[in-house]
């Protein structure tokens, strides 16, 4: 049996979440983390790992790459985190989609 998973409760209506998009296959949620003035979360509705998201991103990150440019017309990240070093908080794999202001340069 897996464990518990947010993310899969939103999909079927079993906790609250803010649908931004939804298809029979993707669902775009608001994220509940306001670092930025857009932060939102691109995903299957099916169960996945990071990994298995990004073995088949096609849908994924297209639909996340028009809801950028949507939500974001002068630029937006798209980022994943893997594993507990990159601060990876849910197993559902996810795409992070940030932006409405100025993201900063790189540091190195």
């Amino acid at each position: 049996m897996r464990q518990y998973c947010v993310f899969c409760n939103i999909v079927a209506g079993r906790e609250p979440g803010t649908v931004i998009y939804e298809d029979d296959d993707i669902v775009v949620l608001q994220n509940i983390l306001r670092w930025v003035p857009v932060m939102l979360l691109a995903m299957t509705k099916r169960h996945t790992t990071q990994s298995e998201l990004w073995d088949d991103i096609g849908k994924v990150g297209k639909v996340a790459a028009e809801i950028g440019k949507q939500y974001c017309p002068n630029g937006f990240r798209l980022v994943s985190n893997f594993g507990y070093d990159a601060m990876q908080s849910q197993e559902h794999g996810h795409l992070h989609i940030i932006g409405g202001t100025f993201l900063g340069h790189y540091v190195g």
